[in-house]
């Protein structure tokens, strides 16, 4: 699901992320009392068990033939959203109905399912915005989301899989809403503006018997929040991770300037259930109400893991050049590193023995191997080292940690 990336020359003001409307500004409980009668008649589960673990029966309640399921998140949190789409496909019956999931998150960076977060993503760009990092099940490239970005998840059986039909949906609804805009689906299963703006990204999850294929939808992001944190962390990372494939973007909001959430909302709920013949009205769900999503904040707390989000990067190695420089010298050094799992699995620090002596570059590299890739986790496992050394080689030891700290983003 790459949303085009990297837009250079433009500096990270999250806070100019466009004031947009949730879905409904006012939920009355009618709305969501309807929203859970509506779901129950798609789901089936056992009672939870005091190990907080659902199970759906045998068999599914199915609406009439002419109802469909679409669903509108209240929620704005990228984990609580990416639980609630891994809930759906886990519980829901997608046999012979399909549902429409539509979501948008505060800002987040959304990964793929294999890809490598320190190749993706400024991680400490992020952290200082407080922008989180999170990896979907999905394959497909890194995308940012914010307020200005909807994203539609269609869940379908395995058999009715249909990218190219779900694109449809949505470059149907645009003609429909603004007939004068140029919007084509690509082979690639993006969707351009003007033949080369790309303003939807593409990825999805195949099960045994189920799918979803979500994409996401430009409306009025802030693309230089996008342009500052879709960039590498780290230099010098050899991986085999899915790579993703950078793409000038554009905002439907910049070609449309009248296009309106609700208009944009409508129009999608109205193709959607003209390309598949439903009637379905949109309902609002809490992706966190326990009695209708049982056992779905421990799909959530999974997502939001360090051994998710970086411990499921694939293997990966490190060679870097490290700058040291202190008041009386300066030298280069070698860092050679293998990662797996997110964890450290060897460590060589090559530096001029007259900088520092080998011993110390040694232990150094030692107390690293079997810590997560991560500066924070790092620095703790090494503050004993440096304590224990005279002040001349305490602090070139400082200066060799902080670099070592800094190749990991």
């Amino acid at each position: 699901m790459d949303d085009g990336r990297r837009r250079r020359g433009e500096g990270p003001q999250v806070n100019r992320v466009p004031r947009c409307l949730v879905f409904d500004a006012g939920v009355v409980m009618s709305n969501i009392r309807r929203s859970s009668s509506l779901l129950r008649r798609f789901l089936c589960w056992s009672e939870v068990q005091s190990s907080r673990t659902a199970s759906c029966s045998s068999s599914l309640f199915l609406p009439d033939s002419d109802v469909g399921l679409v669903l509108k998140s209240q929620s704005t949190d990228v984990f609580q959203n990416l639980a609630l789409e891994d809930w759906i496909d886990t519980n829901v019956d997608l046999q012979q109905r399909g549902v429409l999931l539509l979501w948008r998150n505060r800002p987040a960076v959304v990964i793929g399912r294999h890809q490598n977060p320190w190749t993706e993503c400024n991680l400490p760009a992020m952290r200082r915005m407080g922008i989180p990092v999170a990896r979907r099940r999905s394959g497909g490239g890194t995308v940012f989301h914010d307020l200005g970005n909807l994203n539609l998840t269609f869940f379908a059986s395995k058999k009715e899989y249909d990218r190219r039909r779900n694109l449809k949906v949505v470059t149907e609804a645009l003609r429909r809403v603004r007939p004068g805009l140029d919007v084509q689906a690509t082979e690639r299963f993006d969707i351009l503006l003007n033949g080369h703006l790309k303003i939807s990204g593409t990825a999805s999850r195949l099960s045994r018997k189920s799918s979803y294929h979500h994409c996401t939808l430009l409306h009025s992001a802030d693309r230089s929040a996008l342009s500052a944190v879709l960039r590498p962390s780290c230099a010098g990372i050899h991986s085999n991770a899915t790579p993703s494939v950078p793409s000038p973007v554009a905002n439907l909001l910049d070609h449309a300037p009248t296009l309106q959430w609700e208009e944009l909302l409508d129009g999608l709920v109205h193709q959607y259930n003209t390309e598949f013949g439903l009637s379905s009205a949109s309902s609002l769900v809490d992706p966190m109400d326990e009695s209708t999503f049982p056992d779905i904040s421990r799909m959530e707390k999974e997502l939001r893991s360090w051994d998710w989000t970086f411990g499921k990067t694939p293997k990966f190695s490190v060679q870097t050049q490290l700058e040291l420089t202190d008041s009386s010298a300066r030298c280069s050094a070698q860092l050679d590193m293998e990662v797996k799992n997110g964890l450290i699995q060897s460590c060589d620090l090559h530096v001029p023995a007259d900088w520092l002596p080998a011993r110390l570059s040694g232990e150094l590299a030692t107390s690293l191997v079997g810590e997560r890739f991560c500066p924070q986790r790092a620095a703790a496992g090494v503050a004993a080292l440096q304590r224990a050394e005279s002040d001349e080689l305490q602090s070139r030891l400082h200066i060799l940690c902080d670099a070592v700290m800094s190749a990991m983003g």
